[in-house]
């Protein structure tokens, strides 16, 4: 018979900081508590739940005293939803904290003087901010302890998000406030229509159901995007579902499916058909458009990304004498926003959909100094692409969280442009390419941007100066 672990409580702590992932942190006999759910300036009660030689993790089970630091959370869901995490945290100190972050992995992992650091740059919108969402289906929504209790008979289909380190649940979202109508009427319709007509919803563990995914996409002027992502290739209930979706939201500009039968959700790899309206969407940033489709990548708040973006010019300094390579260049939003300070830019992306996005949006601008590249960058940026395009005098990279691979710093180095404008998304991998080029680059200034309001996460820009 296995022994029961014994229970550890840690009463009466205080709350002294924010920690990665949306956590907090105190202490208890100079050990780190990592606790989710509290904020600075609270002092509670913690049920361990992980106990390790450096650490411990819990959750409050008592609130002796709040934080002045406290605000309500505008959402249901707040706490069983796996996003949000900093919405019972007033936004100065969600600021405050995002900006320590930034300070900390640049001084601790690459070791950065920060004298030419500027205060967060706030996002405008704290809520109805995103211009896309994905939800997942499940036919094993999460219940509360008081539906489990209860003796009544409860439907397990759901629509909405994954909970935290639970792979084949989904908490069932009415209302999401991160996006701007008609996203809420649309995907609850979806689910309206399925449940009144018996269409299975999505079993990750037995890989069986209908329906898997949805995302909607929508821009500031309107253009509106929704794909369905189904596993089985029903074609009588696909096309009745996707009828009603274009009868029900006539405004849906670009109405998309695709049949998925793989072990994941991704679709970079998958056929996209069209239902109804256009394959893309297109979003306006300054004087530029840009053409979206369901496989781009497009900054997630568009107000946010033109002040990153205008941020991320102004480090560059083009004069218009500059080859600038834009490398992770998504759609060529970057690429072409800078296209008309520079003598050529040539982005480099993976997806090659959204290399095809870049031509096109350069088209429809009428820019014709930008050239792009699709395939892995380790691989595409090499002595011969180099030789045959030229040397950069200008470098932008904006890589994924996992940062830059060793390959690419590597390259960079070799090139010695005079300037590397370094765009991220996450700070600790940032810091730890930085600290690779420390030799022969120094950090001229740094610029963090909210584009994740209520989150833990923060973008940051980089000018690295050739020494």
């Amino acid at each position: 018979m296995a022994r029961r672990r014994k229970q550890i409580r840690l009463d009466h702590l205080e709350i002294e900081a924010v920690a990665a992932e949306g956590k907090s942190v105190a202490r208890h006999d100079g050990q780190v508590v990592f606790v989710k759910g509290a904020v600075p300036g609270d002092v509670v009660d913690v049920q361990v739940t992980k106990k390790r030689k450096a650490f411990m993790e819990g959750s409050p089970v008592v609130f002796h005293q709040y934080s002045d630091l406290r605000v309500d959370p505008v959402c249901d869901y707040f706490g069983t939803c796996g996003g949000c995490k900093w919405q019972h945290l007033n936004y100065p100190s969600q600021l405050e904290y995002k900006q320590q972050q930034v300070e900390d992995s640049l001084q601790r992992i690459a070791k950065v003087e920060l004298a030419g650091m500027s205060p967060i740059i706030g996002s405008q919108k704290k809520l109805r901010y995103r211009n896309k969402l994905e939800f997942t289906f499940s036919n094993k929504k999460w219940l509360t302890k008081e539906q489990i209790s209860t003796e009544e008979e409860i439907q397990r289909n759901g629509l909405g998000f994954h909970i935290p380190g639970l792979f084949d649940k989904v908490v069932d979202v009415d209302t999401c406030h991160l996006m701007e109508e008609p996203t809420n009427a649309i995907k609850n319709e979806i689910r309206a229509y399925a449940l009144r007509n018996g269409l299975t919803f999505f079993d990750i563990r037995d890989q069986h159901g209908l329906l898997r995914n949805l995302m909607i996409r929508l821009t500031d002027h309107g253009d509106l995007m929704v794909l369905l992502q189904f596993f089985e290739p029903d074609m009588e209930a696909i096309d009745g579902l996707m009828a009603h979706v274009q009868n029900a939201f006539p405004e849906i500009t670009s109405l998309l499916y695709v049949i998925n039968q793989k072990k994941n959700d991704t679709i970079f790899d998958q056929e996209v058909i069209v239902y109804h309206g256009e394959d893309h969407i297109v979003e306006t940033m300054g004087d530029l458009r840009f053409k979206i489709g369901p496989k781009s990548f497009y900054q997630t708040n568009s107000a946010q990304a033109k002040l990153l973006y205008d941020k991320t010019i102004e480090f560059a300094g083009l004069t218009g004498d500059e080859l600038v390579y834009d490398l992770y260049t998504g759609t060529g939003t970057i690429a072409n926003y800078c296209a008309h300070s520079a003598k050529k830019v040539i982005g480099i992306e993976y997806v090659e959909d959204a290399i095809k996005d870049a031509f096109v949006n350069s088209e429809v601008n009428g820019i014709t100094n930008t050239d792009f590249f699709a395939g892995d960058m380790k691989d595409v940026l090499n002595d011969s692409f180099v030789r045959e395009h030229g040397t950069p005098h200008v470098i932008i990279t904006d890589p994924p969280r996992a940062g830059m691979h060793e390959d690419v710093v590597d390259m960079i180095l070799k090139l010695a442009p005079q300037k590397v404008v370094y765009v991220s998304c996450n700070p600790a991998t940032q810091a730890r390419d930085i600290a690779l080029m420390d030799a022969s680059y120094r950090v001229e200034r740094i610029q963090p941007v909210d584009m994740f309001p209520h989150t833990h996460h923060v973008e940051n820009i980089v000018l690295l100066i050739k020494k």
